[in-house]
């Protein structure tokens, strides 16, 4: 179903708050308080905002290392996820596990994980909860391509057809691994069809074009959603920057002559603005208006982040468990 243009200024607010909070982490990354290695999403801001929309507050999601386009489109809080990078107190994890482990259980997003494939067995251990206790919710888990080459990734599938559950696996295909290319450690192919060994159905998405990423999840989101199990999503996206860090300063030696070409370099968010302004009348108004708030709402994240206490030290062994 097309969505409203309450929907569409929903989706473009949702991906231009993750660009614009990530260029301002990249910008100060560098200035060495944020103690936390960090993944950008840079490139990738549509499918976090286009599968989110979709998705009810309650629903839950289980995010990777590349974690906050995810945790800001499902609504996390701004300022706590800010300091946490700052490794502060009062950051959403209290200062103790960084961009890898951001969470959020008030918005559903029940964490992240920095374990390649790590969040997937969790998603479907949801799934199986929100069926067996009649709940109706959904559960999402995002995850790399390298997360293809796990194998906790067909052990979750099989399961999820089995029982039919609530699930669905949604698949971020930057075509890297850290600096090696996807054809030096898969088999040619769509990821998605891997997914059709366990009767799942699955499509391959254009995940550079948030109203193809948005319908298209819809349609996977309510047929799980409906008691018809589980669904397999492969968004075709690229990685902006390294896999993590600032930048991308060694990318000549590692990435595809293709990928070095600006000319093939696409932009989710101005591809997207350019179809507001094509479908909306007042859509320039609207979305001068949308920026200025933004501005304003990540200037005051980064100073509170910046200025929360750090955690005492006497609270060292707080949290932990053996």
């Amino acid at each position: 179903m097309t969505p409203s243009s309450e929907k569409l200024l929903e989706i473009y607010t949702s991906i231009q708050k993750i660009r614009k909070v990530e260029l301002k982490i990249e910008d100060l990354y560098h200035d060495d308080e944020m103690k936390t290695p960090v993944h950008l999403s840079l490139g990738q801001e549509a499918v976090s905002a286009g599968v989110c929309a979709n998705l009810l507050k309650e629903d839950y999601i289980f995010s990777n290392h590349r974690s906050h386009g995810h945790y800001l489109a499902k609504g996390g809080d701004l300022k706590a996820m800010i300091a946490e990078l700052y490794c502060k107190e009062t950051g959403c994890a209290k200062g103790r596990g960084g961009s890898m482990h951001l969470i959020d259980t008030s918005v559903g997003h029940l964490g992240s994980s920095s374990i390649v494939g790590g969040g997937i067995p969790n998603a479907v251990g949801a799934a199986f909860a929100s069926k067996m206790e009649k709940r109706g919710l959904v559960s999402v888990c995002f995850f790399g391509d390298a997360a293809c080459e796990q194998g906790v990734l067909y052990e979750s599938m099989g399961w999820a057809a089995l029982k039919k559950l609530p699930v669905i696996f949604m698949c971020e295909n930057n075509q890297y691994s850290v600096h090696s290319y996807i054809d030096v450690r898969q088999i040619p192919g769509d990821l998605a069809k891997r997914a059709k060994a366990f009767d799942i159905p699955a499509m391959t998405i254009d995940g550079m074009n948030a109203v193809e990423v948005y319908e298209k999840s819809q349609q996977a989101i309510e047929h799980a959603r409906s008691g018809k199990g589980p669904y397999f999503l492969e968004f075709k996206v690229q990685r902006w920057r390294a896999h993590a860090g600032a930048g991308d300063p060694i990318k000549e030696k590692y990435r595809k002559p293709q990928d070095l070409d600006e000319a093939n370099e696409r932009d989710p968010l101005e591809e997207f603005k350019q179809y507001l302004l094509d479908q909306i009348l007042s859509a320039q108004t609207e979305l001068e208006k949308i920026d200025a708030n933004l501005d304003q709402e990540i200037k005051e994240a980064f100073i509170y982040g910046q200025q929360s206490p750090l955690p005492d030290d006497k609270d060292l062994g707080k949290y932990l468990y053996s």
